[in-house]
């Protein structure tokens, strides 16, 4: 007899049964973005389809990801729309930038993130959430478990890129962040609407504060840099932080896009990793099952392996239930590309313009490409199943060569705090912990992630 328990399902929006008008439409995307996907986005290869904005496709065929983001990449240059959301926060940061702006920045932070400099990394992060976990000593009571992942991820950030050198303070920082993507990190409906420029957008102008709060972090982390460079150049650390700092000149980058990718890894660098190690802790508190043998393998590895650069290979339960929870709630939940010319894949005619969406929210949750997609199953990443997931078929760094620079230093980074959170402790649900998954930049938990933390 099978005893086994059903798997859980984490909450989700349920497929629309059917399309919703044009000011719906607008509402939902402005409200939650996640809320507009049909039954269609779910079960076919792709939608081709004639919108208010203009021929729109969502490609959730492998193949056709494969052919956007990678085989015929050249012709495809970051969507309008979302171009709009985040040039305003990030400008020429390595998210938003293109054409030659990007080549310059890509290959300035290229020597960060290679394998040697990532395993550097390893012992800071452990320095840090080792730190970190303190708080949780003697704890009663609830806490939020997403802010705290924000803490987290961004004093991790912090130490490792920067060296403990950024102005500011960590505990506002995470407010700020929340205020920025609540404000300027969302679509405008003047935006849908493609509205001139000129108009106002009540949403960002609601975030220029929040704006102006991290540009002048910033450029105070810059000045204090620049002041030690020039005071005591040999003792100052070859980080992400002076890397930038040296590439700034007439073959390399402005001042301004130094001050751009900064911001760019501030934000969007600890954001998507915090959002990811909270919803793995949620799904779980809420799948013990899977929790009990993930806790074993945490317990037996740091009792034989001191050196977290292994932990990665060692712990491949703990990071397949990361993965899985990557599956369930991609950080990043869509990936726009507008097409430069006509192009084809197969019998499907991609028009001059069109505006072309790649969801790992979708593809993800597809039907045609995985088993029980709304369950949390991490077996489907266990070693024997993970090989078995076409490459483009699971996209929570994206793919192609915009692919995220910053993602074996995610997963170190993911592993290294799962392992020592839940070495010490148990994280549980309480009866106010409802998350229910909002696009906003990134998958956020409405509400938060109110959870009991208890000594194991």
């Amino acid at each position: 007899m099978d005893t086994a328990p059903a798997p859980f399902i984490p909450p989700a929006p349920k497929p629309r049964s059917t399309p919703p008008s044009m000011l719906q439409m607008i509402r939902i995307v402005y409200r939650n973005p996640l809320e507009l996907w049909g039954e269609p986005s779910y079960n076919e290869p792709w939608i081709s389809v004639s919108s208010f904005g203009g021929p729109l496709v969502i490609a959730n065929d492998p193949g056709l990801v494969r052919h956007v983001l990678v085989d015929n990449a050249k012709n495809y240059k970051m969507a309008a729309v979302r171009q709009k959301i985040l040039r305003p926060i990030l400008r020429d940061g390595l998210l938003t930038a293109e054409g030659e702006v990007w080549k310059r920045s890509r290959k300035a932070m290229a020597p960060v993130f290679t394998p040697r400099h990532i395993f550097g990394f390893a012992q800071p992060m452990l320095k840090r959430t080792l730190e970190f976990v303190e708080r949780y000593e003697g704890e009663s009571g609830t806490v939020d478990i997403a802010r705290d992942m924000t803490t987290l991820t961004y004093e991790i950030l912090a130490e490792t890129l920067f060296s403990g050198e950024i102005a500011g303070e960590a505990g506002s920082f995470g407010r700020q962040v929340d205020h920025l993507f609540e404000t300027m990190g969302r679509v405008d409906p003047l935006d849908l609407l493609r509205a001139p420029d000129w108009l106002p957008r009540i949403t960002r102008i609601r975030g220029r504060k929040t704006m102006a709060y991290f540009r002048k972090i910033v450029s105070d982390t810059m000045t204090m840099r620049k002041d030690r460079l020039a005071r005591e150049a040999d003792a100052v650390p070859e980080d992400f932080l002076t890397l930038l700092l040296r590439a700034e000149g007439p073959d390399g980058l402005t001042r301004a896009e130094i001050e751009d990718n900064i911001i760019t890894f501030i934000g969007a660098g600890h954001e998507t990793t915090a959002r990811a190690l909270g919803w793995t802790l949620y799904c779980l508190a809420e799948a013990p099952w899977e929790r009990a043998p993930i806790e074993a393998e945490i317990d037996a590895v740091l009792a034989r392996e001191p050196d977290p650069t292994k932990w990665l290979e060692a712990m491949p339960l703990t990071r397949a239930a990361f993965e899985e929870a990557l599956r369930l709630y991609p950080p990043a939940p869509s990936i726009n590309r507008e097409a430069i010319e006509a192009d084809r894949y197969k019998d499907l005619e991609i028009r001059k313009g069109s505006q072309v969406l790649v969801m790992p929210w979708t593809v993800h949750r597809h039907r045609k490409l995985w088993d029980q997609p709304e369950a949390f199953i991490p077996a489907r990443f266990h070693p024997g199943n993970r090989e078995k997931i076409d490459r483009y078929q699971y996209l929570p760094f994206g793919a192609g060569p915009r692919v995220c620079i910053g993602a074996s230093f995610a997963m170190q980074e993911a592993i290294i705090a799962l392992a020592i959170l839940l070495s010490r402790f148990r994280f549980d649900t309480v009866a106010e912990t409802k998350p229910w998954p909002v696009q906003k930049l990134t998958t956020q938990p409405q509400g938060g992630l109110p959870m009991s933390v208890t000594r194991r």
